[in-house]
């Protein structure tokens, strides 16, 4: 037998709704700390803090040069659309 599942909850909410409730969420945050983009210190600070709550043997990119250069790649090309004549992936 095939269940049949309904959306409940924040999924079955008309559009609009969501919208307005996800604009409360962002004014919480005081305006200077709402975007990275407009404060390049805030952004570095952050990226140090996060890097810095992982054990070195647990940062999979530095010990793995390749997998980094990959995964660069994978975002390069996921941020800007992969071009026709672009090589695959490995």
């Amino acid at each position: 037998m095939e269940t049949i599942k309904k959306a409940r909850g924040f999924a079955s909410m008309d559009p609009e709704k969501q919208r307005a409730i996800a604009r409360k969420g962002g004014e919480s945050v005081p305006r200077e700390k709402r975007s990275f983009s407009q404060n390049s210190e805030l952004a570095a600070e952050a990226g140090r803090k996060g890097g810095r709550s992982v054990s070195p043997t647990n940062r999979s990119f530095a010990r793995d040069k390749d997998l980094a250069k990959t995964a660069g790649r994978k975002g390069g090309r996921a941020a800007h659309g992969a071009a026709a004549t672009d090589a695959p992936m490995k």
